[in-house]
């Protein structure tokens, strides 16, 4: 298929706030080896786009400069040595980058099935959120039926992703939220509690359940030392953001003598073998908790491609819950 054409994209006309989102006519991007190209139905708006576009988080030297790290739509042209796909397909997919358009590239083992039941629109919230969370809570922190795990951030897109899929792997979850409404949108996912931030002490209520053997945080800043304090012995910390700031004062007395664990990681900088295992294991494992009903999406907010700047001040509010998305076809 030809698809030399030019295309709708939003663009980061300079670092700052979301009114720097700009549409620009940019040319379809071309396939290559390995790797699709996807007609854009919805792309899913994440806290490392506003990252992105603030110019605190550079994209990868060979991605795409555009925003945007996950999308659904269709195949429309595939590159040489492309086996899963053919045109038509309907997809979504984890991006490298440039999911502000109307079109994609990325490879192929990075991009999964529409669940079953679920419409383009639901699809397009889950390769960011359900990489990161796998990743991280079993491949990394190794999360096992019957251990507690805490989640902070539990009504953001990772939040909500988490407390289910950790449920739905037969963990105790609690979380931690900025209002006592959020809260119950946490409990209503599955978590035993939810702590409010801003009045209770969640450290010390995490200890008098036991401590958490995981705690997945996207805080940092004051609430790593918090965090070691939250941990039941043995525990594992596991770091996915810094939105308070990436440098903490520990004891590491206390994590020796408890034998604590701390690690963490991104997932935009990953290789492309590293994504396509972590690919293959969110549709072995959590495809079918989808499909059972183990796990749902929670949408907060839809806007058009153009709009883009409304859907990251709305991501850089408070008050929303779940993922935000772009429709872009349509």
């Amino acid at each position: 298929m030809n698809l030399s054409h030019s295309m709708l994209a939003m663009e980061i006309s300079a670092p700052g706030g979301p009114d720097v989102l700009k549409p620009v006519s940019v040319p379809v991007p071309v396939p290559g080896h390995g790797q699709i190209v996807i007609r854009i139905a919805w792309a899913g708006v994440n806290r490392p786009d506003a990252l992105q576009r603030a110019g605190a988080y550079a994209p990868p030297p060979d991605a795409s400069p555009l925003p945007g790290l996950e999308c659904s739509g269709t195949v429309v042209e595939c590159g040489p040595g492309v086996s899963r796909w053919q045109i038509g397909d309907k997809v979504c997919a984890l991006l490298p980058g440039g999911g502000y358009a109307e079109y994609a590239t990325c490879h192929e083992t990075h991009a999964l099935p529409v669940p079953a039941g679920l419409s383009l629109r639901e699809a397009a919230c889950l390769p960011e959120t359900c990489f990161t969370v796998w990743s991280n809570l079993v491949m990394r922190g190794r999360l096992k039926a019957g251990e507690t795990l805490l989640v902070h951030g539990g009504t953001s897109g990772i939040g909500t992703t988490a407390i289910q899929i950790a449920r739905a792997l037969g963990a105790r979850v609690f979380a931690t939220a900025g209002s006592d409404e959020k809260c119950r949108v946490c409990t209503d996912l599955g978590a035993t509690a939810a702590w409010n931030y801003r009045s209770q002490d969640w450290a010390q209520l995490m200890r008098k359940e036991g401590g958490a053997d995981l705690i997945l945080d996207m805080v940092g800043g004051p609430y790593i030392e918090r965090n070691i304090k939250a941990l039941a012995d043995d525990g594992r910390l596991v770091q996915i953001a810094f939105l308070q700031g990436a440098r903490a004062e520990i004891n590491f007395a206390e994590v020796m003598m408890r034998r604590l664990t701390i690690t963490g990681s991104t997932l935009r900088p990953q290789g492309e073998v590293a994504k396509a295992r972590i690919a293959a294991e969110v549709e072995a494992h959590v495809w079918p908790m989808i499909a059972r009903g183990a796990f749902r999406v929670v949408m907060d907010s839809e806007y058009p491609l153009d709009a883009a700047p409304q859907a990251h001040w709305r991501i850089e509010t408070p008050g929303h819950v779940g993922k935000i998305v772009l429709k872009v076809e349509g």
